[in-house]
């Protein structure tokens, strides 16, 4: 798996899924669960792939050039 979330990506995806993640704590009766959610741009922000990202073709990951 090449790297194809960048670090700007990374730092969004983090925010979003902690602020998904809170709605588990904030909302009462089974719609908190939707809360959980949270955890899947936790853990592409980690991994630093994000296979929907693979599917449409986008990389927001800058390119690393090799000098020869």
């Amino acid at each position: 798996m090449k790297s194809n979330v960048g670090s700007v990506d990374k730092i969004i995806r983090i925010i979003v899924g902690i602020a998904l993640l809170s709605l588990f704590f904030v909302l009462e009766g089974s719609a908190r669960y939707l809360g959980l959610i949270g955890i899947v741009p936790i853990a592409t922000a980690l991994m630093g792939w994000c296979p929907l990202y693979t599917l449409i073709g986008l990389n927001t990951c800058p390119l690393k050039e090799r000098k020869s």
